[in-house]
């Protein structure tokens, strides 16, 4: 795969919104293993891309380019793209409840703003545009996969009216929860570790898809390679239980701060605003055109080269195989 890799990327110069973030940071370490001609890490955090520019010192002059925008600013979006031949789009709000709350600022950023991205792809004719979604997307119950999905089906729906000569391949990528990035529960369960606890939980019996961030980078670079036009990919994901991984990571992580994993509690506070016990990350209607191979789903109604017919009728958590607890030990301790 590396070598297919290495010619899909070649030469290309690859925009990375959210380029800052846990996930998009990983995309921009995959694609610079490659023979990428350069990659624009595009965010609006000046303080991480100053911290991620230091990781870089050692790429030569211009390898990587550092854009601080804000993917809601339109004339700022257009002018990041130009000359761009692939474009990569993690930026987004993605805390439930913070969207819950703010669901004025969740439209700009998720929906106005891909839709900013998606007309400079067009503009630009660039090549490939792979849109970074969520399972909270389908059947969403709350602001943040409302507005995911607005987003999706913006990116997805652009094969359709892109005319002309154009040639840019539109799809997107959904999946579940992403282990210790920037919007899991992950680092809040290792910060109240730290403090001898207690770990809060919102409900005993609430199950995530969980990754890894380079699995999660990983996938997504495979999903552009295989695009063609119109796809969402659904990347498969092992299932966790939360109060398990909350054990789990007491168990492994307590003595390294001086405590005993006996003296460190759980406690359930209760479900928040807008957020589900399980997850679903593909519903019974998305089911009727889907596709699959190893490691992805694919809904589309044309297939893919390597993807066959798909039996499943939808993909929940609570409705797939949840990992054991030593199987979580086990997960978790690769992470840390």
């Amino acid at each position: 795969m590396n070598e297919i890799f290495s010619d899909f990327f070649k030469d290309k110069v690859i925009l990375v919104t959210g380029g800052t973030g846990s996930i998009g940071s990983e995309i921009v370490r995959k694609l610079l293993k490659y023979s990428v001609r350069q990659v624009r890490v595009f965010s609006r955090g000046e303080y991480k891309q100053f911290m991620l520019k230091k990781e870089f010192n050692n790429e030569p002059e211009g390898r990587v380019n550092f854009l601080i925008g804000d993917i809601r600013d339109r004339e700022r979006v257009f002018l990041a793209a130009e000359g761009v031949d692939m474009i990569f789009n993690a930026a987004a709000m993605k805390h439930v409840h913070l969207c819950e709350f703010n669901p004025f600022e969740a439209v700009k950023t998720n929906v106005i703003g891909t839709q900013n991205l998606v007309d400079a792809a067009r503009l630009h004719n660039i090549i490939k545009y792979v849109h970074i979604s969520t399972d909270k997307a389908a059947m969403p119950i709350n602001v943040m996969g409302a507005t995911k999905l607005l987003a999706e089906k913006i990116a997805i729906s652009a094969e359709q009216y892109k005319g002309g000569n154009r040639k840019t391949v539109f799809s997107a990528v959904r999946f579940g929860n992403v282990f210790a990035s920037r919007g899991s529960v992950v680092p809040l369960f290792v910060e109240q570790i730290e403090n001898g606890g207690p770990v809060t939980i919102t409900h005993n019996d609430m199950t995530r898809f969980m990754m890894s961030i380079p699995q999660a980078a990983e996938l997504v670079l495979k999903a552009a390679l295989y695009s063609n036009g119109g796809e969402l990919f659904i990347l498969k994901m092992p299932v966790i239980k939360i109060s398990d991984m909350a054990h789990a990571m007491i168990d492994i992580l307590a003595h390294k701060h001086g405590y005993d994993s006996k003296d460190i509690k759980i406690e359930i506070i209760g479900k928040r605003e807008g957020e589900k016990t399980y997850e679903l990350l593909m519903t019974d209607e998305e089911a009727e055109n889907i596709y699959e191979n190893d490691e992805m789903f694919c809904i589309t109604k044309s297939p893919q080269n390597g993807f066959t017919p798909s039996k499943l009728s939808r993909y929940r958590s609570d409705e797939s195989k949840v990992m054991d607890y030593d199987e979580v030990v086990n997960f978790l301790k690769k992470q840390f």
